[in-house]
C-alpha cells in the first residue's frame, strides 16, 4: 500500500496472468466558487413556473412536493 501511496501501480496476477491493477486514487479537488460561478454564466435563465407547467403536462399533478 505504501508503494500505491507514493504513485506506483501494481499489477495483481493469479498463474501468471494479469487480473486487476491497484493504483492510486485520484485526488479530488473540489471547485471553488469563483470557478463554478465562470463555469455558469452565459447559461440560459431557467423559467421554474414554466418548467413546473411542463411536468405537470408530462408527469401529472399528483406528484409530490418536496
Amino acid at each position: 500500500m505504501d508503494a500505491v501511496e507514493a504513485g506506483e501501480t501494481i499489477v495483481v496476477t493469479r498463474n501468471g496472468n494479469p487480473v486487476a491493477e491497484l493504483r492510486p486514487a485520484r485526488r479530488r479537488r473540489l471547485a471553488t466558487t469563483a470557478e463554478v460561478a465562470r463555469s455558469l454564466h452565459g447559461l440560459p435563465k431557467v423559467d421554474l413556473d414554466a418548467m413546473r407547467a411542463e411536468a405537470d403536462q408530462l408527469l401529472g399533478p399528483d406528484r409530490v412536493d418536496g
